[in-house]
């Protein structure tokens, strides 16, 4: 009895080293993940995005507080040419990311703070918050908070955060997914919905999600 009692705590004394060892394993692994992202942010996408995600130029996202899953999804869709961008896609394959470079990218550009935006346009501005908070029931556009939220932060793992967003960036990716350039979107929602708006109503929303915090 007294042999089986050891030979039980020998064994729970090897689980709990072993998880131990993981543990530190993965964390370790967590750490240089992270390290690597930080210099590909510091050397490589501080070109267009600034080391710290906020892009100088309204061309170029900011990424500083981006859901990380959005960030990821879009280096892997620029990967695997599900979104085509001839500069986005250079970098990803002349740097041989790997998933895990682009899920730490995602992560470390997520906990960067965005700096705030501005609008342009007051008067422009307040019709694309009429679009964003409640959609135009004569074309059957759907309120952009609906899935973006209230305050345009977005949804973990399912939209992307909008507020301070460029406008002409914001702009840019309405017009490319409403002449369907842009086409990784999940069951052509963002399709559908550019298609329903005018130019004019694409520009306002940009312009009103710009100044959002």
């Amino acid at each position: 009895m007294k042999s089986q009692m050891k030979n039980i705590m020998a064994f729970a004394a090897l689980a709990a080293l072993t998880t131990f060892s993981l543990a530190r394993a993965d964390d370790t692994t967590s750490q240089s993940g992270m390290a690597k992202a930080q210099q590909l942010a510091s050397t490589v996408c501080v070109a267009c995005h600034g080391a710290d995600g906020n892009s100088a130029s309204p061309n170029f996202p900011k990424l500083a507080g981006q859901q990380p899953e959005y960030i990821t999804k879009q280096l892997m869709n620029f990967k695997s040419g599900a979104r085509t961008n001839p500069i986005m896609q250079g970098i990803v394959t002349s740097n041989n990311l790997t998933p895990d470079d682009m899920k730490n990218l995602g992560i470390y550009f997520s906990q960067q703070t965005i700096k705030p935006g501005a609008a342009k346009d007051k008067t422009l501005a307040e019709e694309g918050e009429k679009i964003f908070k409640g959609g135009d029931a004569a074309t059957g556009t759907p309120a952009c908070a609906a899935c973006h939220g209230p305050t345009g932060a977005g949804i973990p793992s399912e939209f992307p955060r909008l507020a301070g967003q460029h406008a002409a960036y914001i702009y840019a990716q309405l017009n490319n997914f409403r002449l369907g350039d842009r086409s990784n979107d999940g069951g052509k929602m963002m399709r559908t919905i550019a298609a329903r708006l005018t130019d004019h109503e694409m520009k306002a929303v940009a312009d009103y999600v710009s100044g959002l915090q």
